[in-house]
């Protein structure tokens, strides 16, 4: 039962995000082996001024060590 969930800026529209959360459980479901009704996606909107503290602090860089994708930025911190 895989639960994704994704932190982004502002901007997308809900049509927007019901299409990416439809293509990420199909491709959740194809790699690791379970249906579509056992995936659920969360699309959560941070504006880019809270972004290092409620997303870079408090959930990259803690998990840095079950990281499979890391960013192609930092702040000042290897990850």
């Amino acid at each position: 039962m895989p639960h994704v969930e994704i932190k982004c800026f502002p901007g997308r529209n809900d049509e927007q995000k019901r299409e990416c959360a439809e293509r990420i459980a199909e491709v959740l479901a194809q790699t690791m082996g379970c249906k579509t009704s056992s995936v659920s996606v969360a699309i959560k909107d941070v504006p880019q001024e809270e972004w290092k503290s409620k997303v870079w602090d408090g959930c990259i860089v803690p998990d840095k060590d079950v990281l499979y994708k890391k960013p192609g930025y930092d702040y000042g911190e290897q990850i």
